[in-house]
């Protein structure tokens, strides 16, 4: 295993368990909903960062994986009455079939194009959403859906706990799988259309399997998780559809450093944290929040994650010649 796969993977375990300690030292309620959240918008902002980052894809259809996700399980879960479970992963599945969908119109495409069509996607997906009242409830959404629970214990007793711990879980696996996916040779072949699009397919780099295979990869996890966010809320709703929504994910993405996977989950928890601890200074915290991302932005365009991994440079190049210094002989 090399250093930076050693340095990534003590990174998320330490993290992963600070968090998985956090309920046992006494955090409420209220914090532990932010958090669940915060969970959730990572694994959507990580596996974002799968396209827009190492991609180099100009997807902006990215949330909208998410939102058909919610009305995934939503439609699985009630009005088909899947076991829970299974509609959590059918969600999943939901959110890779609109991938491909929107992949196939705009592989011909380039730049502010791109942008225009999957922006416009989800656009689309709303639409149709509001349309068949029928199904999804129209804009009065579908409430009172099915929650996760194992045998006879729900996971919204003990003030949610079972949700803390199993978004966190999905949190891990979908970091690891992200990983997984960025470290194989398909993860550095759409590095190499990213960064050398002509020299890429000169050595034989298929664009459009690539690009197809990106997206598909970067919407499973984004899907379990809209699934996820409707167990734990039993609610779907059009507003997920809203700009809120995508300014918060990239955001954490812009926050956190593109082409980082742990970046954006970082910046996805840091907001949520900040935000829970300003909630009395009103509509001032939106404005103190913007300014730390314009300001992280400006100093240090690689993000949250360079931040941290300059400092860790620091620090060991400090204590490295703090013992060089000590080994040396006297004169």
């Amino acid at each position: 295993m090399q250093r930076r796969d050693r340095t990534f993977f003590a990174l998320m375990a330490a993290g992963a368990a600070a968090l998985a300690l956090l309920p046992l030292i006494g955090v409420d309620a209220s914090f532990r909903h932010f958090l669940i959240l915060a969970f959730i918008y990572a694994i959507v902002a990580s596996n974002w960062d799968l396209t827009l980052g190492y991609g180099g894809i100009l997807n902006f259809a990215h949330p909208a994986f998410f939102e058909l996700g919610v009305y995934g399980y939503a439609i699985f879960a009630s009005t088909l009455e899947v076991e829970p479970w299974l509609a959590l992963l059918l969600a999943g599945g939901v959110a890779v079939i609109a991938a491909l969908m929107i992949v196939l119109p705009v592989l011909r495409l380039r730049g502010i194009y791109v942008i225009l069509v999957t922006f416009a996607f989800g656009q689309i997906c709303l639409q149709i959403v509001l349309s068949q009242s029928q199904i999804t409830g129209g804009s009065q959404g579908m409430v009172l859906l099915p929650g996760l629970q194992l045998g006879d214990w729900s996971f919204a007793r003990d003030g949610r706990m079972g949700y803390y711990y199993a978004t966190l879980l999905l949190l891990v696996l979908s970091t690891i799988y992200l990983r997984m996916v960025v470290r194989s040779s398909f993860g550095r072949s759409i590095q190499a259309l990213r960064d050398n699009e002509y020299y890429a397919i000169s050595r034989g780099i298929s664009v459009s399997r690539q690009r197809i295979l990106t997206m598909a990869a970067s919407a499973v996890f984004t899907g379990m998780a809209g699934g996820m966010y409707a167990a734990y809320l039993r609610v779907a709703s059009p507003e997920v559809f809203g700009l809120d929504f995508l300014i918060i994910v990239l955001s954490a993405l812009l926050l956190g450093g593109t082409s980082t996977i742990l970046g954006p989950v970082m910046a996805a928890i840091l907001l949520a944290i900040l935000s829970e601890w300003m909630m009395d200074l009103g509509a001032w915290r939106f404005l103190i929040l913007s300014v730390l991302i314009v300001g992280v932005l400006r100093f240090y365009p690689g993000g949250l994650y360079a931040l941290i991994e300059g400092l860790a440079k620091w620090a060991i190049s400090g204590r490295a010649a703090v013992r060089r210094g000590a080994r040396s002989p006297l004169k």
